[in-house]
């Protein structure tokens, strides 16, 4: 029993390193890339439905409101704070600002390895077929 000391430590120290390893795996293998790529915006900027901070953060819960009023509510268009009217589309209002999806859309999402299902019902409007 006094001479598996060794073992013993060899499996705990093994058992430590595999349990620590999602603190140490990217600083000593990941790709160094810390701070978020630089998106393509608009070469005319038209004001957006939110500011640039919220929709940076937020543009999710908003495509899904707007998703749930127009295909479960029928609702077309939508009064923002600041008294504007806009309508809610993907395609037609987000896409017709930012209107590289390639340069805008894919290059926040690959960096951080999501893929949204918007595409599984909308379509790139510069694409040839559905995305």
């Amino acid at each position: 029993m006094i001479y598996d000391k060794g073992k013993i430590f060899l499996g705990l120290a093994i058992f430590l390193g595999l349990v620590a390893s999602p603190f140490w795996y990217n600083p000593v293998f990941g790709t160094g890339k810390t701070s978020p790529p630089e998106v393509k915006l608009p070469a005319a900027p038209a004001k957006c439905v939110l500011p640039k901070a919220e929709m940076r953060s937020a543009h999710m819960q908003v495509i899904y409101e707007w998703r749930e009023t127009v295909v479960r509510g029928g609702g077309r268009s939508v009064r923002l704070a600041d008294g504007r009217e806009m309508k809610m589309s993907l395609s037609n209002t987000c896409l017709g600002c930012h209107d590289n999806k390639k340069e805008f859309c894919d290059t926040c999402h690959g960096y951080l390895a999501v893929k949204p299902f918007c595409w599984d019902c909308h379509f790139d409007p510069k694409a040839k077929e559905q995305v």
